[in-house]
């Protein structure tokens, strides 16, 4: 059986509670710059997550949402300079240390580091928003700890699609069966999933927990800290309290013995 050799770790709801008082923020203060009169309140917002990629989800809500809006006639270039704007906006929340890590993210980083596991990311957000989380939500190097960064546009279809997952485990040189996904989301876990990785860990958030997350090895509300313990809500490897390298492990050994 192949040993556990990389952390790949989406970021969005995963990293940090970022959506619903980061993301959606930063998209409403670009639509006010732009003089639109575009409100996406917290319930609207969770409707929209069904949709990955915010270039995508702006055009969905035109589409679903306000289809009395004139289009412009560039209406992608139109749509990619509110992103840009968006990403301005969400990186200003980062650097002012609005947007923490959620429990027990830092600790078991700082684990897998000093045990040599590789560490990954596999997300749809932008790069400019991973790293400026990294930096100010772990430490101004942070990103170097990261063996990989595979964000964004790089791969041209994004979750659930698997092609982010694919792509990071290519850049690392590894196979689905010698990494573990941690996501928080059933389009995370199907992109994870589809990319051939057995072992994935889902700490759900207050949009996901509601989520049918049936193929997650492990779900969990946390990663848990000693003083904030994780709550267990399926899987078959206990969780005493904090999710650790040890208890990764034993869910990357679980799920690949159970696909043999």
């Amino acid at each position: 059986m192949s040993e556990l050799r990389a952390l790949l770790f989406d970021v969005d709801g995963t990293l940090a509670d970022t959506e619903r008082d980061g993301h959606r923020v930063a998209f409403n203060r670009a639509f006010r710059d732009a003089g639109l009169d575009w409100e996406w309140t917290p319930d609207l917002y969770g409707e929209l997550l069904a949709v990955t990629g915010g270039k995508e989800r702006m055009l969905h809500y035109l589409e679903r949402f306000r289809p009395d809006v004139p289009r412009p006639a560039d209406l992608a270039g139109f749509v990619a300079s509110l992103h840009k704007a968006k990403t301005r906006h969400y990186t200003d929340m980062l650097d002012s240390g609005a947007i923490p890590l959620r429990p027990g993210v830092a600790r078991l980083i700082h684990e897998a580091r000093a045990a040599g596991c590789l560490l990954g990311i596999a997300t749809t957000t932008t790069p400019d928003n991973v790293l400026a989380l990294l930096r100010n939500a772990l430490a101004p190097d942070a990103a170097d700890w990261f063996d990989v960064i595979a964000a964004g546009d790089i791969v041209p279809r994004k979750k659930p699609a698997p092609d982010i997952y694919t792509w990071a485990m290519a850049q690392l040189g590894l196979s689905p069966s010698e990494c573990i996904a941690l996501e928080d989301s059933r389009h995370g876990l199907d992109s994870a999933k589809d990319a051939g990785i057995r072992g994935v860990v889902v700490t759900v958030n207050g949009y996901t927990e509601e989520q049918d997350l049936e193929g997650a090895t492990l779900v969990v509300d946390s990663l848990g800290e000693p003083e904030r313990p994780a709550r267990q809500l399926t899987g078959p490897v206990a969780v005493d309290g904090c999710v650790t390298l040890a208890t990764l492990r034993a869910v990357h050994d679980f799920a690949n013995a159970a696909a043999r």
